[in-house]
């Protein structure tokens, strides 16, 4: 009988190999990297929608960004936390399905929402003048649902190749979330079509996203040092850091865990899983920093909204105040 068959419909998540004793002391982190991602992402969402000069393709774009990371956090939030403060390991086969299917789709998401961010600068930089003519509002919906539609298109066969599988005596996983490697691993079928569809998969997305990128990239710095003004120099390439150290925090961990799964059979289990860790909780809590420290525009609006609070809040205590004041009959006038 196979381990997710009728009678045994569940698998066993993992936490950190090795740390089991320390669950309730490692989640401090992990609250605070979640809680971090939330915040932080509802924050730029909020400025960005509240703020009418961030309505440009730059912000649309980074308003994209936040969504796909609030969705990577809320995917592995429950099972994470789940496991590190209640030690819930068990997980049906399908809700691990669901959650390895969106975990991946939003990956694939936001890999094309910074593949359009490194266009928008190409564009920015490259060709100033026609920059609003290019990306206008029409232009980045459609991208947008371009995006969208590639991510959820080429990983729907994913569910359905590991449904026609036959699974045995292993039960574990080697994450606290569902990921598609780990899953296959557990079979003890033939597994090539899965091998050979998910690396097509994933070099004819993230792959050609990531080479895109460096192209875009490449043709940038060719124009800015073309300028002879030293300031436009520095100037332009101010306005790609934040990108550039979003595509970083992105990829690296991405690139190390995809080549692990697939290529590193003897590296320790530790190492496995602070990869997947930092791939999946550090750039949805990154990167609202990033973009609130580099962004001089989103640092301006992100103040602006914060002394607007608080000048409700200094008005709304002063009305208390004077309100508590006249229940208790305390008479403000002096008498000589």
């Amino acid at each position: 009988m196979g381990l997710f068959s009728f009678s045994q419909p569940s698998a066993f998540l993992m936490g950190i190999p090795g740390l089991e004793s320390l669950q309730p002391w490692l989640s401090i982190p992990f609250c605070v990297l979640y809680l971090a991602a939330l915040l932080g992402n509802c924050i730029i969402l909020f400025i960005i929608r509240k703020t009418q000069s961030l309505h440009e393709p730059m912000y649309y774009f980074l308003a994209m960004l936040a969504v796909t990371d609030l969705g990577l956090a809320l995917c592995t939030l429950p099972t994470t936390l789940g496991l590190l403060w209640f030690h819930l390991r068990r997980i049906s086969f399908d809700a691990c399905l669901t959650q390895m299917y969106f975990i991946h789709i939003l990956s694939f998401v936001e890999s094309s929402v910074l593949l359009a961010m490194a266009f928008d600068r190409f564009v920015a930089i490259c060709h100033p003048l026609r920059h609003r003519s290019i990306l206008t509002s029409t232009t980045v919906l459609r991208i947008a649902l371009a995006i969208v539609l590639r991510g959820v298109v080429s990983l729907l066969p994913i569910p359905f190749l590991l449904r026609r599988l036959t699974y045995c005596s292993r039960t574990e996983l080697s994450h606290s979330f569902c990921f598609h490697p780990d899953i296959m691993n557990l079979a003890c079928a033939d597994i090539k079509v899965n091998v050979f569809y998910g690396m097509i998969i994933l070099l004819t997305t993230v792959g050609m996203d990531f080479v895109f990128i460096v192209v875009s990239y490449i043709l940038i710095l060719r124009t800015v040092l073309s300028l002879a003004n030293r300031e436009e120099t520095l100037k332009a390439l101010n306005t790609c850091v934040s990108h550039i150290c979003a595509v970083l925090v992105f990829f690296i961990p991405m690139i190390g865990l995809s080549m692990i799964h697939r290529f590193g059979r003897n590296v320790p289990p530790l190492v496995n899983t602070l990869v997947a860790y930092t791939y999946l909780t550090i750039p949805p809590a990154l990167n609202p920093v990033i973009y609130s420290i580099k962004s001089s525009h989103i640092r301006k609006a992100l103040l602006r909204v914060l002394r607007r609070k608080m000048r409700s809040v200094r008005w709304i205590w002063g009305l208390w105040g004077q309100q508590l004041l006249g229940k208790k009959g305390f008479k403000t006038s002096w008498n000589g």
